[in-house]
């Protein structure tokens, strides 16, 4: 525990039989319980974690599903009781899956082997749910691979344990080591996805949106739907958009780049970035329309659709220019015109949307 609150950690894994043992061991006295969720590994990634959990001897914090105790119901918390039958209900919804261990309440270490491989997001998903349906009050999530010392987890926790944030995410890029340690063709990568998912999750003070090192509070997981969330690497981008539909708020801290520690990735930046893209192009109309609209009805909503209707209008518009000028044409006033205003019209309430939307989550961002 820290501060006498429960400290989960969920390790994704698939692969990892030669670094999740460093994991283990080097997690935090203060971590409750060490989540594995092994996502159809080939190898004996689970066979290790399974002897880990056969000669720990660490001490032990009993943790109770709250969906397998019975619920008192009466006439005033009907909403509750909902929320209640919707979290025993959609366990159908995330990959299949079963916990190993015969004693899940007591052990500190969990594994939970996918039956279907899910992806990371999928795995990522199934660990938070079951940090969600034991009340633990601050889940973290660190890579199997290594790559995230665990030395770093108090920092990322504590503003979750001391109820200051939802959520807090590291941030690499911010290192003083970051451009002499990170390769640069990841570096490069990581920071046109972050300018993209500034502006789709309307977090527009977070960078390094590519690291998964993070923590969120239980309040937090139970205002989205995880299964909901990316099954593949775009997860973490996946997740800032849902935090900010849920009005969650936001810290970054600052974690060192590790590297060169046994690592195999998995990540193909060539493929990821285009992939990505589309997610947080789709995610972005998302969060308008369910959260300036359905939500709390908002003036960015009609000015970033105004700008975007001026646009596809001014669009003719500008292939007709460009090909009378191409052709050595005299351009019409009125052509001229209509060009010029379209496009000044769209771009300025596209640049006062950006600016309500900045102002607007500027509360989230702490």
């Amino acid at each position: 525990m820290l501060n006498n609150k429960t400290v989960a950690v969920v390790v994704p894994a698939y692969n990892e039989e030669k670094q999740i043992g460093m994991v283990i061991e080097t997690m935090p006295a203060f971590v409750d319980r060490i989540i594995i969720v092994n996502d159809c590994s080939k190898d004996k990634t689970a066979d290790v974690v399974q002897s880990y959990i056969e000669k720990d001897t660490s001490q032990k914090t009993t943790l109770k599903n709250k969906l397998k105790q019975a619920f008192a119901a009466n006439r005033y918390n009907r909403a509750d009781e909902v929320i209640y039958e919707q979290g025993k209900d959609e366990i159908r919804l995330f990959n299949p899956s079963e916990v190993v261990n015969k004693n899940p309440e007591t052990d500190r270490i969990i594994l939970i082997n996918h039956k279907v491989n899910g992806g990371v997001g999928g795995a990522v998903a199934t660990g938070y749910k079951w940090c969600k349906d034991h009340d633990i009050y601050c889940t973290a999530k660190i890579d199997g691979d290594g790559q995230m010392d665990p030395n770093e987890l108090e920092s990322i926790c504590l503003p979750v344990i001391n109820d200051e944030v939802d959520y807090v995410k590291g941030n690499r890029l911010i290192h003083r080591s970051a451009w002499l340690v990170i390769p640069k063709i990841r570096y490069l990568g990581n920071s046109i996805l972050s300018i993209l998912t500034k502006i789709a999750s309307g977090y527009w003070h977070v960078s390094d949106t590519q690291t998964a090192f993070s923590a969120i509070s239980l309040k937090a997981l139970q205002g989205i739907r995880l299964h909901e969330i990316y099954r593949s690497y775009g997860y973490p981008n996946d997740m800032l958009v849902k935090l900010n539909i849920s009005m969650c708020s936001i810290r970054e801290v600052a974690i060192k780049p590790v590297y060169d520690v046994g690592e195999n990735s998995k990540m193909k930046i060539v493929k990821v970035i285009p992939l990505i893209s589309w997610l947080l192009f789709k995610s972005f109309f998302k969060r308008l329309w369910i959260k300036y609209l359905f939500r709390d009805f908002h003036p960015l909503f009609l000015l970033y659709n105004f700008a975007f209707f001026l646009g596809i209008i001014w669009l003719p518009y500008l292939f007709k220019v460009a090909h009378l000028i191409h052709n050595g044409a005299h351009v019409s006033f009125e052509t001229l015109f209509a060009f010029s205003f379209l496009a000044f019209t769209s771009f300025q309430s596209l640049l006062f949307a950006m600016w309500m939307d900045i102002q607007d989550n500027e509360r989230l961002n702490k």
